[in-house]
């Protein structure tokens, strides 16, 4: 074999987003583009874990986009493929409540994932 083994990412995730990657309804993750995230690409896993627990489920990641701020983010992705449960409005107001204006600041990004073994 030539090929390497895709590299293994944890990141928590909070329940309610956790319940909808682990049912393949959400196919697009945002995150700030924090430094510790800036090699992250297509074929890498990413294992999310609800902090405090076990509980884990493992994607691969597709593909990786940065946008300047969330808006842009959503408008481009589409807010159902990032939350297929909530309206533009509420996901929005919702990732600005985790990630303050100093994070936003940062860069976003649209992390597209699928289940692995899907």
């Amino acid at each position: 074999m030539t090929g390497t083994a895709a590299r293994v990412h944890e990141l928590n995730l909070y329940r309610r987003y956790f319940d909808l990657v682990a049912a393949g309804k959400k196919s697009t993750e945002v995150r700030v583009k924090y430094p510790h995230l800036e090699d992250l690409a297509a074929g890498d896993v990413i294992r999310f874990r609800i902090k405090g627990t076990e509980e884990t489920v493992d994607v691969r990641v597709t593909r990786v986009n940065e946008y300047r701020t969330f808006e842009a983010l959503l408008d481009s992705e589409g807010p159902a493929n990032v939350n297929p449960s909530s309206s533009r409005e509420e996901q929005l107001a919702n990732i600005r409540s985790i990630y303050g204006p100093d994070k936003e600041a940062l860069g976003a990004l649209a992390i597209g994932i699928e289940l692995v073994g899907s």
